[in-house]
């Protein structure tokens, strides 16, 4: 992400920021570079088409050229998206990587769907401010409103299901949110210059079945995906996780129904198999699949910040592209964070495999060993304390933090205040700065945030010849903000695989 910000007043009116400055975005469109792909939108003027920056297509006259924030805005001002780069299928923005205000907030939250289930209105009091505030913010800052964001993120979805499944069109336009067949036409047509049919025509890709929905969930390179996938893998609860053949798979809970995500890596993205027991959860399984692995971080920015450092050059290049693993269900983390308190990750594991076993209920069409669902707030809530072996006073701090979530005092979700949500976890007896920090690290993404007090990431830094003294720890950690969350990734690879050099496990 460029540090320059281009601010301009265009013909309709409406103040539009560009995330990165015209002469850079120029010279990214011109050279095709797909690292800028997702951070910003060109749309040409001859032609009122939008694409990504490394689009193939002739590069047109500098005259021609305008950028937007989103897709959405390029939408709005009625631009239709390029059928050859397929613009709406790219990595998101890596601003939402470091930015914490409400904009950066409510695009996690409109990806997640939350205009569609509730409206502006409920994403507003998600976020905690009046629906004309939350207005007036994205369309300064994005070039589009709520309602906007929300419709490109729904075009996107319906796409995906007309591309990749034989479902009828009418069903295609209820899972995408959509309140009439005729909206659903009309939207597509707008957006993409072609109709469902049309569309269908050019499928991408063998189509799944009811139900399932094969997918690429793209990043931008490089990725460290064997990394990710060890991160996941090491922690992996029987029942709801399962890694097997390179691949990964686990079961989630979504706000209609249930799914079963199976993901394998590939050069430019990963692989997807979606099995959902309603289509209307596409989107946002999508946006959380994409949170778990990290997958809109941009590895060029984090790499140069990290390996600046010496003494941490080593392990960025033995990790390239390294991804901070996130969430696809905020209590899972946050459960999963109380019960690795001061014990070691095979332990953690193994406990939280019991509560599984005995508080997670059962998938209605299981997927291999993925066959159950995580414990929902309320069994949590009921009967922790009965559940849980070990020190009661643990047992305690999960059901406190299950009755917190199930009575609506506190929210785990990808749209919270970083420094109000480790507020929140801290007011609840047995929860420490460890443990909002690592809840805000994988739940909210926050790319800043570096677990001092974690003794695996005191011993890699030790292995690395960094002062593991906490204190000593966090001075010299200055230097990687803000990218500290990366950092300690790199720092927990060290603890267990050894010093760039040695064998990778």
């Amino acid at each position: 992400m460029s540090d320059s910000r281009q601010c301009r007043l265009p013909s309709a009116g409406n103040i539009e920021v560009v995330l990165v400055g015209t002469e850079e975005a120029l010279r990214a469109v011109a050279a095709r570079d797909a690292r800028f792909d997702g951070t910003f939108i060109h749309a040409v003027r001859s032609t009122g088409i939008y694409c990504r920056p490394s689009c193939p297509a002739r590069t047109p006259k500098r005259d021609n050229s305008e950028f937007y924030p989103t897709a959405a805005a390029a939408q709005a001002a009625g631009y239709r998206a390029c059928r050859r780069c397929l613009p709406d299928a790219v990595p998101g923005s890596p601003e939402w990587d470091l930015r914490a205000d409400l904009a950066g907030r409510a695009m996690r939250l409109i990806g997640d769907g939350v205009v569609d289930r509730c409206g502006v209105r409920g994403l507003a009091e998600a976020l905690g401010y009046s629906e004309r505030h939350l207005t007036r913010v994205l369309t300064t800052e994005l070039g589009a409103g709520p309602l906007g964001l929300a419709r490109a993120n729904r075009a996107h979805s319906a796409r995906v299901l007309i591309e990749t499944t034989d479902i009828p069109f009418s069903d295609v336009a209820f899972a995408a949110g959509f309140a009439s067949l005729r909206q659903f036409n009309d939207t597509m047509r707008e957006i993409f210059g072609r109709t469902p049919t049309d569309l269908r025509g050019q499928r991408r890709g063998a189509p799944g079945g009811a139900g399932t929905v094969p997918l690429r969930l793209p990043f931008r390179a490089p990725c460290d995906t064997a990394g990710a996938l060890r991160f996941l893998r090491r922690r992996a609860l029987a029942g709801i996780e399962e890694c097997r053949d390179g691949s990964y798979a686990r079961s989630l809970r979504l706000p209609h129904g249930t799914a079963v995500a199976t993901l394998r890596p590939a050069d430019t993205h990963f692989a997807c198999t979606l099995r959902l027991s309603d289509l209307r959860d596409l989107g946002s399984a999508v946006a959380r699949l994409r949170r778990l692995l990290d997958l809109d971080a941009d590895p060029i920015a984090i790499g140069e910040a990290l390996g600046a450092d010496p003494v941490l050059r080593g392990a960025v290049a033995r990790s390239p592209g390294v991804r901070v693993p996130g969430a696809v269900d905020g209590l899972e983390i946050a459960v999963r964070a109380v019960l690795g308190q001061q014990v070691s990750v095979a332990s953690a594991r193994t406990t939280a495999e019991g509560l599984v076993a005995e508080l997670g209920s059962e998938l209605a069409h299981p997927e291999g060993g993925v066959t159950r669902l995580f414990p929902t707030a309320e069994a949590l809530a009921e009967h922790a304390v009965s559940a849980l072996p070990g020190p009661r006073r643990r047992a305690e701090t999960v059901r406190d933090l299950a009755v917190a979530v199930a009575e609506g005092r506190l929210a785990l979700h990808a749209g919270r205040d970083e420094a109000e949500l480790r507020a929140d976890l801290e007011r609840i007896r047995g929860v420490g700065p460890w443990t909002s920090g690592y809840v805000a690290m994988r739940v909210l993404g926050a790319p800043d945030v570096l677990l001092s007090g974690d003794f695996a990431l005191r011993r890699g830094a030790g292995l690395l010849g960094i002062p593991e003294e906490p204190t000593a720890l966090q001075a010299h950690a200055q230097r990687w903000s803000p990218w500290r969350s990366y950092a300690g990734v790199l720092l927990w690879e060290t603890a267990s695989s050894g010093p760039p050099g040695g064998p990778t496990t």
